[in-house]
């Protein structure tokens, strides 16, 4: 790390965090704050910085992941999360699409606003244990049978940590129906730029007075510095060191 020069930080008015790995391990029975990670959001928020966590959950609304968060110790409100759940809602009034939700049942609620009707596109998330074939085979039925099939993927992650260990992530899934119905999937969530770039705008901040922190090196690291942001890579959740610098820019 010789030569490496921190006159950058100076600049910086904002964070984006991941949150999952970076402040918390998820798990069944509600997870488990990483340690020190609360004070940390408090030291930050109390320094002047900016802040809004940049997630890619897909198991909770994002009013029900708060006050999981908030039962935690962490200081956080709806308004400071970025989730890719509001996001696909947007996309899909734009657009006028129906979808076939392929998502946990705890974020059904997310999409109540949204004609389902003759669904002419798929919306696959981070369904947990409904990642069954049934479920799979179902998404795969109504995408291979559509003119134009549309599959719009919430994050394209290979797997997290929960408090028992590593998780397949939605990206495994999206990657199977990407194969079988030869398409390509729109991702809305992290690293997709136009995600990111949402972020950034909710946080207030320039790409370039911002850094995102996350564990992470494709979704969190790699998507950020495709909006022009620098990006720390944390050694905990789903961390595995294959080196020895984990902080990128």
């Amino acid at each position: 790390m010789a030569g490496w020069g921190w006159g950058w930080a100076r600049a910086v008015r904002g964070l984006l965090l991941d949150v999952s790995g970076v402040l918390y391990d998820s798990g069944a029975d509600g997870g488990a704050p990483i340690a020190g990670s609360a004070e940390a959001v408090r030291r930050i928020k109390a320094s002047g910085l900016k802040l809004q966590l940049c997630t890619n959950e897909t198991q909770a609304t994002r009013a029900d992941f708060v006050r999981k968060l908030r039962a935690m110790g962490f200081d956080v409100s709806v308004a400071e999360v970025t989730a890719p759940a509001p996001a696909a809602c947007r996309l899909l009034q734009e657009r006028g699409l129906r979808p076939h939700l392929l998502v946990h049942h705890d974020l059904v609620p997310e999409f109540a606003e949204i004609d389902k009707t003759n669904p002419n596109c798929v919306v696959l998330g981070d369904a947990a244990e409904h990642f069954t074939y049934a479920n799979l085979n179902e998404a795969f039925r109504l995408l291979i049978g559509m003119e134009k099939p549309v599959l719009i993927s919430l994050g394209k992650g290979r797997y997290y940590k929960e408090t028992d260990g590593l998780k397949l992530d939605v990206g495994a899934y999206m990657k199977a129906l990407e194969y079988a119905c030869d398409i390509e999937a729109e991702v809305v969530g992290k690293p997709a730029k136009s995600f990111f770039e949402s972020a950034l705008a909710e946080l207030g901040v320039p790409a370039e007075q911002a850094v995102m922190i996350g564990d992470d090196i494709v979704s969190d690291v790699g998507g950020a510095q495709q909006c022009g942001m620098r990006a720390l890579q944390v050694r905990t959740g789903k961390y595995r060191k294959v080196g020895t610098v984990s902080l990128i820019f």
